[in-house]
């Protein structure tokens, strides 16, 4: 299954940084297991796809 790309170049750059972010405060225990929820930013940051835009319909890129 080929997944066409749906993410801009902002919205990839802000879902790394917000991943990451929540990765290092659950690894810190500051705000428990939600936190690990930035794995999901950060993999779909890596792969510039995200399910959820394609079934709803969004895409963030201008060339796509």
């Amino acid at each position: 299954m080929k997944f066409s790309r749906n993410l801009g170049n902002l919205d990839r750059i802000l879902r790394f940084v917000v991943g990451a972010l929540l990765i290092l405060l659950a690894i810190t225990g500051t705000i428990g297991v939600w936190g690990w929820i930035g794995v999901i930013l950060l993999a779909t940051a890596f792969v510039n796809f995200c399910p959820i835009y394609r079934i709803i319909g969004v895409k963030t890129c201008s060339d796509c």
